[in-house]
């Protein structure tokens, strides 16, 4: 296909170049044509393609350790995550947009998740052998217990735990929590990144999950979304890897980290490079939707560390980039969405590249027989299992949720008085609309009336997706508008109120959305429309599932969400209409 068309214009008249240069702007594909003069054209036809970008050198980085943890500490302490503070993508080949892998892997696939090449990914991956490779013995156990958890009582541990609502199950011996930082016994530097990072007491998940970890067993942790599960795994991460042998050239990564979406991907990364480059360990995030050139030679060049979606992760490995065989310690980062999304056959290929007597954890905002069928498969012993609050579907508490029943015709009305309230506060808002082109139609008319907002979806390409996230986390937009694609992954710090302009199809979609805001202990608020113009049977159980959700959170829905709720599924089959309260008005 012609892209670019040079014309020599040397034996020209000024007139005829006038008519020529009119003629091609009005063309078509006149914006791909220019005029240049002979010897131009003639250097461009000579001109040889340019060769790929050169990898850039590895950043020193000097950072010592006066605790012993971190010994081993490798001087070149690398993070592969080429991007300027901007957020913006500056690999040489991040503008070339691979469209083969859109999707990939990731939340912005279609239906559950997984194309229908993606569900072949890995197929031609054989099953090693374990019982014939040469398995070379490795350390897993480093936890040193702190003479205050040390006198802890066996009644004060379960007063402790029955407090936090924590639940912990499995054979002995189990190590006790801890209460706080110091009591990790967690090497100085990363003391003071705890400091930095503004956290003044481990969560809840974080003080029973170290310990585990840390003790080399394998565990399974169910937490709600937000409640500090990727730093609970990633510091024991840190920690198993520097005591082990350092890579050697073919070598693959120590620590696998697997999850659902390229964004949680990024933010994992993220936490690995904060944490990591106090030991001067190497990473890279492994996804789809972008050029492969980058992520494969970070591969070839060595990693400590790798989170992955599957699907990408199962390309690299088909295609010889890497290998697993040195993978000891294997995370499973919000499990039950992978399996939402349909990966377990990918997963299970991808494991099957790992040794068997791996350390295994596994974290999980819920505890379906799904999940834990995948725990008795890929650990090795039975798993600890730590469970902090309900194992079912829950909201978190710390969001106050806020329904309206509407009418189509109003809704739109009520959300810009809704906004024109909210916004002058400087709030940081979520808006979750169900289609791409709703998105984009609800962000041109904010931006219309003056309300700084930005939509992304999975129509745009990566590097856009990640300048508008940018943008949103530092303050430049306050309003981020979005589809499902970012329900799950998303981990923005102050987000104040979460708005569901259209309602989720789930409740599980509902609550996954609610939970980008009230992260870590604070607080937030959501507000979910529902149109009452025609009633279906999805509609209908949606508002009985949030009455039952806002209840078991201690929380009193609106009574026109009642009223809704109180309708019998098989009178709406046919359709029906009804009408709710006002947007200040039902019970509270």
């Amino acid at each position: 296909m012609l892209s670019t068309l040079r014309l020599s214009t040397a034996s020209w008249a000024p007139a005829a170049l006038g008519r020529i240069a009119s003629t091609l702007r009005s063309h078509p594909i006149g914006g791909q044509l220019r005029l240049c003069s002979s010897a131009t054209a003639e250097a461009t036809m000579k001109r040889p393609p340019p060769p790929p970008p050169a990898p850039k050198a590895p950043q020193r980085n000097d950072s010592t350790d006066r605790d012993g943890w971190f010994n081993n500490a490798r001087s070149d302490s690398r993070s592969f995550n080429r991007r300027d503070e901007g957020g913006q993508d500056r690999s040489s080949d991040a503008y070339e947009f691979d469209r083969r892998d859109r999707g990939r892997g990731g939340a912005y696939s279609r239906g559950n998740g997984v194309s229908d090449s993606e569900s072949f990914a890995g197929s031609g991956l054989q099953p090693i052998n374990w019982q014939g490779e040469a398995l070379t013995p490795f350390t897993k156990n480093f936890y040193k217990e702190h003479p205050e958890v040390a006198a802890f009582t066996d009644e004060e541990c379960a007063a402790f735990l029955a407090e936090a609502d924590i639940t912990v199950q499995g054979s002995p011996p189990i190590p006790k929590p801890i209460r706080t930082f110091e009591q990790g016994q967690f090497p100085e530097v990363l003391m003071k990144e705890f400091e930095k990072a503004g956290y003044t007491e481990p969560t809840n998940i974080q003080k029973i999950g170290w310990p585990v970890a840390l003790s080399g067993r394998d565990m399974v942790g169910v937490a709600q979304t937000g409640s500090g599960k990727t730093v609970a795994f990633m510091l024991p991460a840190i920690i198993h890897v520097n005591a082990q042998a350092p890579l050697k050239h073919g070598d693959g990564p120590v620590v696998l980290v697997l999850v659902p979406t390229r964004e949680l991907a990024m933010q994992v990364q993220a936490e690995a490079t904060r944490f990591g480059k106090m030991a001067g360990l190497m990473n890279t995030a492994v996804f789809g939707g972008v050029p492969r050139y980058n992520q494969a030679n970070d591969l070839r060049r060595g990693v400590e560390i790798c989170i992955a979606t599957p699907g990408r992760l199962l390309d690299f490995l088909e295609t010889g980039v890497t290998n697993l065989k040195r993978v000891t310690y294997l995370v499973l980062d919000e499990a039950d969405r992978m399996l939402d999304m349909g990966f377990e056959p990918q997963i299970r290929r991808i494991v099957s590249q790992i040794r068997p007597d791996r350390q295994t954890t596994m974290w999980s905002a819920t505890w379906p027989k799904e999940v834990q069928s995948m725990a008795r498969d890929f650990c090795r012993e039975e798993p600890i299992r730590l469970t902090v609050g309900n194992t079912q579907l829950q909201a978190n508490p710390d969001v106050k949720q806020r329904v309206e029943i509407v009418s189509e015709m109003d809704k739109r009305q009520m959300f810009f008085d809704w906004l024109k309230e909210t916004y002058p506060q400087g709030s940081r808002i979520i808006v979750f609309t169900e289609t791409k082109k709703g998105a984009d139609a609800l962000t041109r008319e904010m931006r219309y009336n003056n309300f700084n907002a930005a939509s992304i979806h999975g129509d745009k390409e990566q590097r856009e997706r990640d300048r508008i996230l940018n943008d949103f986390k530092t303050g430049r937009c306050n309003v981020l508008v979005a589809t499902d694609v970012a329900q799950r992954g998303l981990d923005i710090k102050n987000v104040e109120w979460v708005v569901n302009y259209d309602m989720p199809k789930t409740i599980e979609d509902y609550v996954h959305r609610i939970g980008r805001t009230g992260r870590a202990g604070a607080v937030g608020n959501s507000l979910t429309f529902i149109t009452n113009d025609t009633h279906t049977p999805d509609r209908v159980r949606m508002a009985k599932d949030i009455v039952k959700c806002m209840e078991d959170v201690k929380q009193t829905p609106p009574q026109s969400l009642y009223d809704m709720a109180a309708i019998s599924i098989a009178s709406v089959r046919g359709g029906g209409s009804f009408r709710g309260g006002g947007f200040r008005g039902g019970r509270r």
